[in-house]
Formats: C-alpha cells, structure tokens, sequence
C-alpha cells in the first residue's frame, strides 16, 4: 500500500476509480453525503469537482493505492477565511469495501494530518456517524470527540443518523 497526494491533473485522471469507491461506499450504507441510487457516473462527478477544488488550492486529496489501483481516499479541505488559515477540516475519508481491514483507513488519515500540518494547519475538525468503524477509527488515532448531534443527517436509504464530531491539534 501507498499513499499519495495528488495533484488536480492525476485527481481528475482517477475520478472514476475514486468515484467507484464512492458509489462503494455509498451502496454499502455509509453515510457521507449521498443517497440512493448513487451510481459510478455520480461519484465520478464529485470527484471532478473535487478535482478542481485540488486545482485552485483549496483542497488537499489524498489516495491510498494497493499497487496501482486506488483503494481509498481522503479531502482535507483548507479553510481560507482570515480568522482561520490555521484550520483545515477532514473530509469524505473512503475505503474500499474490499480494502478494508488491511491498515488503509488509517494510513490515510495518518497522511492527512501530516499534509495538514505541512502546509500550517494546527488544528483539524472532522464529523462521522457515531458508533461507527470510523469514530473507533479517529478514537485510537487520539481525536478528540466534542459532542454528539442527534438526527444530523441521513442514511443512504433514508432514515435519521447521529453524528459525532472531532477534532485533533496537529503540527
């Protein structure tokens, strides 16, 4: 396994590999935004554009590859406001339902935080469905948890999900 950063040309180049892991993911019930149906095509175009926020610097996208296929991926999105360039929150962090348990999510967010850090970010902010393998996850890599919020967003399938959010200093 690896993990890269990937510049806007080679994000846009592998959007339908990281849209697959999206529309994977999504299928399986997580919940990161979407609802069903969600297909390859409609996870291709979020990494587009994703593909341009890497372009105009205002996000950092992460791939993990077993060999040279993309098995998983990550956002830090750098907040720009003037009261804030030392914050970046840590966004769509996705593993291929093949690919887990063998240390991707993890490394992940281990290069996450180290890329946040390079470009002067101390302070990280990230949300994920509690009791889930990702708050475990976030948990043993010493993410502080801040609260819970009731029925903040949806299943894939419909119904109400709690979300709890972190975060974790950095640098």
């Amino acid at each position: 396994m690896s993990i890269r950063i990937l510049d806007a040309d080679e994000a846009k180049r592998l959007a339908p590999q990281l849209g697959d892991i999206l529309a994977d993911c999504v299928n399986a019930g997580a919940s990161v935004g979407f609802m069903l149906p969600f297909s390859r095509e409609d996870g291709t175009t979020f990494f587009d554009d994703v593909a341009a926020k890497v372009a105009s610097g205002e996000t950092l996208l992460l791939c993990a590859f077993q060999g040279d296929e993309p098995v998983g991926t990550v956002q830090v999105h750098l907040v720009t406001t003037p009261n804030q360039p030392h914050r970046a929150d840590i966004a769509k962090m996705l593993v291929l339902s093949s690919a887990r348990r063998m240390g991707n999510a993890e490394a992940l967010m281990l290069a996450a935080e180290e890329a946040a850090s390079k470009v002067g970010r101390t302070i990280l902010v990230l949300d994920t469905v509690t009791a889930s393998a990702a708050d475990r996850l976030y948990t043993k890599l010493g993410w502080l948890r801040v609260g819970e919020i009731p029925d903040y967003a949806l299943w894939p399938q419909g119904g109400l999900c709690p979300t709890t959010v972190f975060y974790k200093r950095v640098g």
